[in-house]
């Protein structure tokens, strides 16, 4: 029985259809993790930082339970299909203000269990889609709300046990809290740990009444601006008024020593 060959001409041609035949290379998986279609979990790893060799087409990314501290600029690759990204029980203390640049898609962010006492305003800003967002169990005393106010399809929010500082500072934070109280989960969880008077009471039972003397201390923009014109008028206007009664005493002690001189004789 005599081997078909192909004749030397016809390889060239039928070389670009065998490699289109040929099945595409599976996506890359770092090697420490596990990894299934669309899916990594890097969980208990003892990663340090994130890992870079990561497919696109990731849809679900497990990073807990490991060691990462900080989130540096655009810690994570390109990930245009990323939904869930879950970083809890690391040590994370510091997240840079564009560590999350090309997570765009993003709908689900946990960083619960954490050590962030301190938020970039700009850093939610990249993730448009985000709708739910876990800040649970870290060190934050204060949030401002425009850190919050940069995620306009947000729909869960977990707060609970930080350790709050319910003083004037937490006022922006408590009318957000008042005017998204659907979004707010587990609002009795949400509890103040300084001062010591109010340890363990509930931000979002406060009302309007108590911060009475924050809004009436408070000044506005206006009110610097009348005290800056104010000011230096009253301190020039004081300074001649000064000038003016010296003279009217020092004139009307001269009359007198003339007039007591003239009676002498």
């Amino acid at each position: 029985m005599g081997c078909w060959r192909v004749p030397g001409p016809v390889l060239p041609l039928l070389l670009p259809l065998l490699l289109l035949l040929r099945p595409p290379p599976s996506p890359a998986c770092p090697p420490a993790c596990r990894c299934s279609p669309g899916e990594v979990d890097c969980s208990e790893r003892g990663l340090r930082q994130v890992p870079w060799s990561l497919s696109s087409n990731t849809s679900t990314l497990w990073l807990g339970y490991n060691f990462i501290t900080v989130l540096g600029p655009r810690s994570f690759p390109p990930l245009p299909g990323l939904r869930l990204l879950s970083l809890p029980h690391n040590r994370l203390e510091l997240i840079h203000g564009r560590a999350l640049l090309g997570l765009g898609a993003l709908q689900e962010l946990d960083l619960s269990n954490n050590y962030l006492s301190v938020l970039a305003p700009e850093i939610f800003l990249p993730l448009t889609s985000l709708a739910t967002l876990n800040l649970g169990s870290n060190r934050l005393g204060e949030l401002e709300p425009v850190v919050l106010s940069a995620l306009p399809q947000l729909q869960a929010l977990f707060l609970q046990d930080n350790p709050w500082v319910c003083s004037c500072g937490i006022l922006p934070l408590w009318r957000w809290l008042s005017h998204n109280r659907d979004k707010v989960q587990d609002k009795s969880l949400l509890l103040c740990r300084v001062p010591e008077q109010l340890n363990k009471y509930p931000i979002m039972a406060f009302g309007d009444e108590s911060f009475r003397q924050c809004q009436d201390t408070s000044l506005s923009s206006e009110h610097y601006i009348t005290f800056f014109i104010i000011g230096p008028f009253s301190f020039i206007a004081s300074i001649f008024f000064c000038t003016f009664m010296g003279s009217v005493i020092v004139f009307y002690h001269n009359l007198r020593r003339e007039s007591h001189c003239w009676r002498r004789p």
